[in-house]
């Protein structure tokens, strides 16, 4: 596989792509066009060219691309042709919600460990994955040599708690608190504040009427 790197837009597409590969391979679609997937994901067709454009010849003039091929090269570029383990720290009304979830729709991702200070809890399983007591987390997330994790954890701890993954060997964080933490540069952080985005919404929905409307 290539290795290069791609702008920041073009990475947030990638999985875009290949959910819909994976639905027209379940599908049966033997062949798609750029065209197509235009059509479909919303994202046009010159822009998708320059997207696959980045990780060398995936189609072929006049055809297309093999959706089969395609996905399958998606897949190991996302690492979805492995399992990838993930710890949520913080069980909480998000936490609980997450744990529910547990990427119930994909084969390759899972909480596998969960950790709280609520004594109540700790020590317990549930939706399946143990709950650990925060003062076990650098040893466990080194045990169980998990890098990627979700924070779901009150504002005022989310720093400190954070530093205490960077020692804890974790690259990857996707945070849900609506501070922005520091990290070290070889730690990734996803920011996902839910009322920003309701906000950006309700701002969208009231400046940008449609024309007809």
């Amino acid at each position: 596989m290539v290795e290069k790197k791609i702008p920041n837009a073009t990475a947030r597409r990638l999985p875009i792509y290949y959910r819909y590969l994976r639905f027209l391979h379940d599908s049966g679609k033997v062949r798609v066009s750029s065209t197509e997937l235009s059509d479909a994901i919303k994202v046009d067709s010159a822009t998708i060219r320059r997207d696959f454009s980045y990780f060398g010849a995936l189609g072929k003039r006049g055809y297309g691309y093999d959706v089969e091929d395609l996905m399958n090269f998606f897949s190991k570029t996302l690492k979805q042709d492995r399992l990838t383990n993930v710890a949520l720290i913080g069980v909480g009304n998000l936490g609980h919600a997450l744990l529910n979830y547990n990427f119930h729709q994909s084969n390759n991702m899972r909480i596998s460990a969960a950790f709280d200070i609520n004594e109540e809890i700790v020590g317990t399983i549930l939706s399946g994955v143990p709950i650990y007591h925060m003062d076990d987390m650098v040893e466990q997330l080194k045990i169980q040599q998990i890098e990627i994790v979700i924070i779901t954890i009150p504002s005022d701890v989310a720093q400190a708690t954070v530093e205490r993954l960077v020692e804890a060997n974790v690259r990857g964080i996707l945070n849900f608190t609506p501070i922005r933490i520091s990290v070290p540069d070889n730690v990734r952080v996803q920011n996902v504040d839910l009322t920003n985005e309701l906000q950006t919404l309700i701002y969208f929905l009231d400046h940008y009427k449609p024309e007809n409307a």
